[in-house]
């Protein structure tokens, strides 16, 4: 689901980095002032989270691979504002360090997966959660329910960029310029394989993590519970890192299992590198994965010319120093992980230095 640099035209980026924006200002704001030592553990781990769970590609239907987004959870314990800041982060670092996406498409890929996806799970999470106790097995299932949909629904947004490309985007004699799939193929292959494995991964996931909260610790769900919370939309500030010291264990041993993600062979649909159109073998696997519809005999010409706008120093999470994948994606898992921690320490850090600058009284000045 992370779209590549040249699968969209400059256009299409353009609008959905616009699309975007406006959910990242109302985040920012609402966020800001619970950046403090209670909530940035918070949004680190789940941001972390986030990034590791996208590593565990799975296989899907067609010879593609697919993996949860940790969207779900999110949602559930941040609202859907820190969710977005979140996830958007992982996306970041997913893009700048490891070429998971592309930089052109970055506002495409965090309207999908942190806009869209976060909101369908809170929505969702919320309406069906109602107001049971926070100990109760329909948040779990609330919450499993809030997963599968919004993963689901972020795919379909993904394939209607895609779909819509060789429409509005082609040469004069109709060969296109950037994803060369039309709607009735992008729609299905996408949701083909995110309404069964991809989806049911986002599902299970995202509760079962609910569901050892409501055990280990409840009161990390309060956060969303409406009886709880005087604005709905804004989580509570709530926790610490003693708090989550046993979730950043979990994901510590999730990243030296990262490695797991490397035994689902093929390419996820619509990530497929220049290379792979005049590759004969890749050309039938993106075919069979694609309703037997062959790609285009030569690469679009704007997918060619944007592919490289950007290299990433660890693409496809393999540091060129080290031989060995499986290493090299640990190690990658742990550097993301790093970078995510270290940013949100200094949003902390700028947060509390701004609100410090706001509430210092003037100085006295001379006459």
């Amino acid at each position: 689901m992370h779209i590549p640099d040249g699968y969209l035209s400059p256009s299409t980026c353009a609008v959905m980095y616009a699309g975007a924006a406006p959910f990242w200002l109302v985040a920012l704001r609402r966020v800001q002032a619970m950046l403090h030592a209670r909530y940035v553990p918070l949004l680190s781990l789940f941001s972390a989270f986030s990034f590791v769970v996208m590593m565990f590609n799975l296989p899907l239907p067609g010879g593609t691979t697919g993996h949860a987004v940790g969207m779900g959870v999110a949602a559930v314990v941040l609202g859907p504002w820190g969710a977005i800041l979140a996830i958007s982060l992982a996306l970041a670092i997913q893009a700048v360090l490891f070429g998971d996406g592309g930089i052109t498409a970055y506002g495409a890929n965090c309207f999908n997966m942190a806009v869209v996806g976060s909101l369908t799970a809170w929505a969702v999470y919320r309406l069906i959660s109602g107001r049971s106790a926070l100990g109760s097995p329909r948040r779990a299932v609330a919450a499993a329910l809030g997963g599968y949909l919004a993963i689901n629904v972020s795919a379909l947004c993904a394939a209607v960029e895609f779909g819509i490309q060789p429409r509005w985007f082609h040469d004069a004699n109709g060969v296109p310029l950037y994803a060369p799939y039309p709607l009735a193929v992008a729609v299905p292959a996408m949701l083909i394989g995110h309404l069964t494995f991809a989806g049911l991964a986002e599902g299970i996931l995202s509760g079962g993590v609910v569901r050892y909260l409501q055990r280990a610790d409840p009161a990390l769900l309060r956060t969303t519970a409406p009886e709880n919370a005087t604005d709905p939309l804004q989580p509570q500030p709530a926790g610490g890192w003693r708090t989550v010291r046993p979730l950043w264990i979990a994901l510590a041993v999730l990243m030296i299992a990262t490695p797991l993600g490397l035994l689902a062979a093929g390419t996820a649909w619509g990530e497929w590198g220049v290379e792979d159109f005049s590759n004969p073998e890749a050309r039938q696997h993106i075919a069979a994965a694609s309703a037997q519809v062959a790609p285009p005999d030569a690469v679009p010409s704007g997918l060619e010319r944007l592919a490289s706008l950007w290299t990433a120093p660890m693409p496809d999470y393999a540091p060129a120093f080290l031989k060995s994948r499986s290493l090299g994606y640990i190690l990658s898992a742990m550097f993301g992980v790093g970078s995510i921690l270290l940013a949100w320490l200094a949003a902390g850090w700028a947060a509390r230095r701004l609100r410090g600058s706001h509430n210092r009284p003037p100085s006295a000045t001379l006459v």
